[in-house]
């Protein structure tokens, strides 16, 4: 019998200590500071330098720096208030009450879902924060003023972020209890940003004239390094969404991917077809509402439903976008310029409504793992095992959260704007916008400069107004040119 027992004993590296209780489960904490790095991972320096490169060259650098800022300024509102907000204690339906997550007697604690601890759930939740407003960025760029955008990030978390991912995250929101499924963020990420940051492009107003005319990108092989990285990342942003490493975790993964492939593709076809070139930024475009239309429903749909998904999500924006942009006053007049409206909040919400249709039951027990798992049904399963009125409740609750969120992030982001307002201008003055980066920042992307002549320049720069400071350029460069 002793020698029975001596044989079940764990291996020294398995046993429970104090740094590893016997609730943790050491792979799937391994696995979920992965799937958290490989988000950051998609934030900095994805994000960052897919911005730098999309956007005209005098814009690169106050471009990556928004997103930049963005991801350190939501860390410290994480940790203070906004993580409790967003999964802590119910203050009402729709919010939590604000606390720091910061002592180690809470950090260490198990999560309230999964089997690592609390810290562990803090970082993996943080990044999904963080890209969300950097995501509201790829709408502003080229004109807002970076003060009114530092004041932006933590008041739009705080107001908006945080009520969202409880309503439909925490299991104590409400629409978390209605059912609502979001597998990864797909109402709680993108349709939130896209529509935030359509909203917050018409109260800052648009790029100067001749830019929204002509914006080439100023480094299209920096801009596919940053499209590649947000790609991959995604492997972290749909895997880690079960909280273990699943079957589920595995599926969510290849969907994504299966998915993303298709309406990049789809998306390519239709450029060809239209306009005779396969363009590289349409390529993107079709990359990102691929990843944004298969997220609500990663882990709980079928393969070939993932191909479906990604067809239709390489389609319809590109049709919005390219054809039906021109068409809509309002889309006209705002000036989004990454077409965050299309590639995230159209994309979310048909991946929130695809969703809908295509969720399987058994995935979705496998994905919740809760005895009323079967509350969760897709519509198309509903009608073929005489379900319907599940399905068309699951429906009902899918076009209720895409809702929510809809009204939720043009009210909040509107008065947030609104109050930024009463503090500092929303948008750059006309002679920043006619400079750009050094007359923000001091620092351009590309020197062509000595460091003599330039710290010259900024000299200059520091001497004469902004209205004066092109012909100041212009006879600098002449003066070169001379020598």
């Amino acid at each position: 019998m002793q020698g029975a027992l001596s044989l079940m004993e764990l291996p020294s590296n398995l046993s429970p200590d104090e740094a590893s209780p016997e609730w943790m489960n050491k792979g799937d904490n391994a696995w979920q500071l992965t799937a958290a790095t490989l988000v950051g991972l998609q934030c900095v320096p994805g994000l960052v330098i897919l911005y730098g490169g999309m956007v005209k060259k005098k814009w690169a650098i106050n471009s990556a720096f928004m997103a930049l800022y963005a991801f350190a300024s939501v860390l410290i509102c994480w940790v203070g208030w906004g993580y409790r907000m967003s999964f802590g204690d119910k203050l009402v339906a729709f919010w939590g009450k604000p606390s720091v997550a910061l002592d180690e007697k809470y950090l260490l604690g198990q999560a309230f879902l999964g089997y690592f601890p609390t810290a562990t759930m803090v970082f993996f939740q943080f990044v999904f924060a963080a890209i969300t407003p950097i995501l509201i960025a790829g709408a502003l760029l080229g004109r807002m003023n970076f003060i009114a955008w530092m004041l932006f990030v933590p008041l739009w978390h705080t107001f908006s972020y945080t009520i969202g991912a409880f309503s439909i995250w925490c299991p104590d929101g409400w629409l978390s209890k209605l059912g609502v499924i979001d597998f990864a963020g797909g109402f709680v990420i993108h349709l939130s940003s896209g529509v935030a940051g359509f909203t917050a492009a018409y109260w800052v107003g648009p790029r100067l004239d001749k830019d929204r005319e002509r914006f080439p990108p100023n480094n299209i092989l920096m801009m596919l390094a940053g499209a590649g990285l947000l790609w991959m990342g995604w492997t972290g942003f749909n895997g880690g969404a079960p909280y273990t490493a699943s079957t589920d975790a595995s599926l969510a993964i290849l969907n994504t991917h299966v998915c993303t492939a298709t309406s990049l593709l789809t998306w390519l076809v239709l450029d060809i077809a239209v306009s005779g070139k396969p363009s590289v930024i349409g390529a993107v475009n079709g990359m990102i509402t691929g990843l944004v239309c298969i997220t609500p429903g990663a882990g709980v749909v079928q393969s070939w439903a993932a191909i479906l998904m990604g067809l239709i999500s390489g389609s319809v924006p590109w049709y919005t976008m390219t054809i039906l942009h021109k068409k809509v006053k309002l889309l006209r007049h705002v000036d989004d310029i990454l077409s965050v409206f299309h590639t995230h909040a159209l994309a979310g919400i048909l991946g929130g409504i695809l969703t809908g249709i295509f969720a399987v039951p058994k995935l979705c027990r496998l994905f919740y793992l809760i005895p009323e798992w079967e509350r969760y049904i897709g519509l198309a399963y509903g009608l073929q095992t005489g379900r319907t009125s599940a399905g068309l409740r699951q429906m009902g609750a899918q076009l209720a959260g895409i809702g929510f969120i809809i009204c939720l992030n043009i009210v909040t982001t509107s008065l947030v704007c609104l109050f930024i307002k009463l503090i500092v201008p929303l948008r750059l003055e006309e002679g920043v916008l006619q400079i750009g980066d050094d007359a923000i920042h001091g620092e351009e992307a590309y020197v062509l400069w000595d460091d003599e002549e330039k710290y010259e320049n900024k000299q200059v720069n520091s001497a004469y107004g902004a209205d004066e400071y092109p012909s100041v350029v212009s006879r600098t460069l002449s003066e070169l040119q001379m020598v």
